[in-house]
């Protein structure tokens, strides 16, 4: 959208080193003092609401895309959808990518369950993309779309993504497919040429998405389909051996099947614990000895373990959750997303 002329804010979620980075305006973040004085301006309705961190920062963002004239807004939503706090707007399109299990606590413990929450978003009159490729899924998902009197585009389940992109994987070329789609739904005069199209996917770029600096790659995975998607980018990428990973993982989420899929990935592993993971959501690093057989190597001290990680290795993989990737970047001169 950027690349067609228009003044575009993105609103993602959750950030890797600074709060600021969730919102950005045709590429700029906030500036300091904005967010300062949004804060200041909403604190009375945070408190009297009780407000969680998330809904705050969303009001301060969409306060923020107002001020700098914003012509169109990029919407992350945070957790679900149905009851999310982005779920005030009225979009001209929304799109479900896929589904996972993920947050099963707030939105079910099944994929069903959570694309009905996920369907949230759908409204009456707007196109809905659906992005899965499951077909269970999308029928759950086209079933509770349809009930909003929302118009169903389903992304074939093979599409992919060929031209050039600047992000690398598999599971990139199926997200630029997606993306595209969504593009082709937008109303006509906001919606981007195919040439603007090919032009921003050939520049496209995340921090901490296969990110790949030097010797460090870094990546955000924290789920079972993410670390599936990621090993097999290992495996496709022709990395530098010896592969040093360090893993780092809050207390709810599938430690087992995370570390069974990427471990047989990597010529070493380092398990720790993100310093800036919140202290109710930590891991007891001690319950992973059951895991003993997988020749992981527990370090307490963060700092210690990124230094040891880094020790002989020809790529340093770190990944787990967005504390351990921000946290990485931050100990790193230069590799923080706002430098």
């Amino acid at each position: 959208m950027r690349r067609a002329g228009h003044r575009v804010g993105l609103y993602t979620s959750p950030h890797l080193v600074d709060v600021r980075e969730r919102m950005l305006v045709d590429g700029q973040p906030i500036p300091v003092d904005a967010f300062c004085s949004w804060t200041e301006y909403l604190a009375d309705t945070i408190e009297l609401t009780s407000a969680s961190f998330f809904e705050s920062t969303t009001a301060i963002a969409f306060a923020d895309f107002a001020a700098r004239g914003v012509e169109i807004a990029v919407i992350e939503v945070g957790l679900g959808g149905r009851l999310d706090s982005t779920n005030v707007i009225e979009p001209i399109v929304s799109c479900v990518t896929s589904v996972s299990l993920d947050h099963t606590a707030y939105l079910g413990d099944s994929l069903e369950s959570i694309a009905r929450e996920k369907a949230g978003i759908a409204k009456a009159g707007r196109p809905f993309v659906i992005g899965e490729a499951d077909p269970v899924v999308v029928r759950t998902l086209r079933a509770a779309a349809e009930r909003s009197g929302a118009h169903v585009h389903v992304v074939d389940a093979g599409s992919i993504y060929t031209g050039p992109l600047g992000m690398s994987g598999w599971p990139q070329r199926r997200n630029a497919a997606v993306a595209q789609a969504v593009l082709s739904v937008v109303p006509a005069p906001l919606r981007p040429s195919q040439c603007a199209v090919v032009e921003a996917f050939a520049a496209a770029w995340l921090p901490g998405r296969f990110d790949r600096r030097g010797r460090w790659l870094f990546d955000v995975a924290h789920n079972a389909s993410a670390v599936s998607a990621l090993a097999n980018g290992i495996r496709e990428a022709n990395l530098s051996r010896p592969i040093h990973a360090l893993v780092g993982m809050l207390s709810d989420k599938d430690w087992e099947t995370v570390l069974t899929t990427l471990r047989p990935e990597v010529d070493a592993m380092w398990i720790a614990t993100p310093p800036s993971a919140p202290l109710d959501r930590r891991t007891d690093l001690s319950l992973l000895q059951q895991y003993s057989a997988l020749d992981l190597r527990f370090e307490a001290d963060f700092d210690r373990a990124l230094e040891q990680s880094e020790k002989g290795a020809g790529t340093v993989l770190v990944t787990g959750s967005f504390h351990t990737v921000g946290d990485a970047m931050s100990r790193l001169p230069g590799f923080a997303p706002l430098g």
